[in-house]
């Protein structure tokens, strides 16, 4: 006797990110509660960026970062810095001893 076994589908997962994401490793100064530390961006997009940080930030908190883009990837002369202000979305502990902070770039601005 045959048995016809209705095929399972899986839900379909969809992306809730509005930009494409760019893996890039990048020094930035971080101003939190008051105090600056050096961390790192782990990606970046137009609206959001993934930092690592010794230390964790508190969700909907506001933090400060500046970042200098270099130029081979803008096309420009020289090195660009981008002051960014931006509101804390997600933080976790990467169990390595830092912290991933996520947050969306809430504004910024370019320096000369």
């Amino acid at each position: 006797m045959l048995v016809a076994v209705a095929a399972m589908t899986m839900p379909v997962v969809t992306e809730l990110r509005s930009a494409v994401r760019f893996p890039l490793r990048l020094p930035v100064s971080l101003f939190m509660d008051g105090r600056e530390e050096q961390a790192e961006t782990e990606n970046i997009s137009a609206a959001g960026v993934l930092l690592r940080s010794k230390s964790a930030a508190p969700l909907g908190s506001m933090i400060r970062f500046n970042m200098c883009m270099p130029s081979f990837l803008l096309g420009t002369p020289k090195d660009v810095l981008v002051n960014c202000i931006g509101r804390v979305v997600r933080c976790s502990s990467t169990g390595e001893g830092s912290c991933a902070i996520a947050a969306i770039i809430e504004e910024y601005c370019f320096s000369r």
